[in-house]
């Protein structure tokens, strides 16, 4: 669900959005509605509800125009919750519960290399014995360590081909990983050297939350990002963990884990990302599946500074959604 100031402005916006571009899918209606939102100098509708809103805003496809109705809609009810979107067959259609995004495609030896550490992880995680999960939403995680977990039965299916694939029998409701992979030019030129914030455009959908508060003594970031802090918001991400191979990832076979939203620390970003190995990824995407784990170094900001800048830069640029 949208939080209740965010839900408001797709409320009003979204189905005239989605008339004026009937091809793009939700997630890319949503994000237009977002710039609208950043756009505004007043971002409270006070004169809308937060359940749900008795003046909408339709399309009327006999006057092609935007025309208004009385009706009232609940938020759950919304077209923007049930609208489909191109890539929901590559995330929320998915049984499995996180992506992995190959997006450099110059060294088929090293990608091999990692899909059957990816195998063996996942086999080693399979047939561990089960144990008392004693993590808390508060233990750190140190890049590149694995921690603790129960453990769960995992298959992992890639994608070779469009980012449609066929159901194999061996995908079970317990499986970590959707793999994206890609044999076309033309689906392989659009993630190619993908940013994280592009990634989770994608294949997440864009929510908006209050940002974290700062410490006292803590001047909010100038100038704004809606990444980190934006007149007292954020822009913040819903669905699937992201898993990003690189050109790093050929040399260090370790791939970008993606914050879908900032840590609770004033100035991390949303879209942050850190590097973890393959062997323990398994393990990671479970916990963060299950909520037995929260990523925050322990109040330390660690994450990829070069990858946070390069989300911000391109969250501010114009036409760039």
């Amino acid at each position: 669900m949208s939080s209740s100031t965010f839900g408001e402005w797709l409320l009003i916006h979204y189905a005239s959005i989605k008339s004026r571009s009937p091809n793009e899918g939700r997630r890319r209606w949503k994000l237009q509605v977002a710039q609208k939102f950043w756009a505004s100098s007043e971002k409270m509708l006070s004169s809308v509800s937060t359940e749900q809103i008795t003046i909408l805003f339709t399309y009327d496809p006999r006057h092609s125009n935007i025309s208004q109705t009385t009706a009232v809609v609940t938020d759950g009810d919304a077209e923007f919750h049930i609208d489909s979107d191109p890539f929901d067959e590559a995330s929320t259609n998915r049984e499995e519960l996180g992506i992995l995004l190959r997006t450099d495609f110059s060294d088929e030896a090293a990608w091999l290399a990692f899909c059957s550490r990816l195998e063996e992880g996942e086999k080693e995680f399979a047939d561990s014995p089960l144990e008392e999960d004693d993590m808390t939403m508060d233990d750190q995680l140190e890049p590149n360590k694995a921690s603790p977990s129960g453990t769960a039965a995992t298959t992992t299916t890639v994608e070779d081909g469009s980012h449609e694939s066929d159901d194999d029998s061996e995908n079970s409701l317990s499986a970590i990983f959707h793999i994206i992979n890609p044999s076309l030019s033309q689906e392989r030129a659009l993630i190619t050297n993908i940013s994280n914030l592009a990634a989770l455009r994608l294949f997440n959908d864009v929510d908006v939350r209050q940002a974290p508060i700062p410490p006292p003594d803590t001047k909010r970031i100038r100038p704004p990002n809606r990444l980190v802090d934006s007149g007292g918001w954020q822009e913040v991400y819903v669905g699937k963990n992201l898993w990003i191979y690189d050109a790093k990832s050929n040399s260090d076979q370790c791939v970008r884990v993606v914050s879908p939203s900032s840590s609770d620390m004033y100035g991390t970003a949303t879209a942050d990302s850190w590097r973890a190995r393959v062997s323990h990824i398994c393990e990671l995407q479970v916990n963060l599946s299950s909520g037995a784990m929260k990523i925050d170094f322990g109040g330390l900001d660690r994450w990829d500074y070069a990858e946070r800048q390069r989300n911000m830069r391109e969250a501010v640029t114009p036409g760039v959604l």
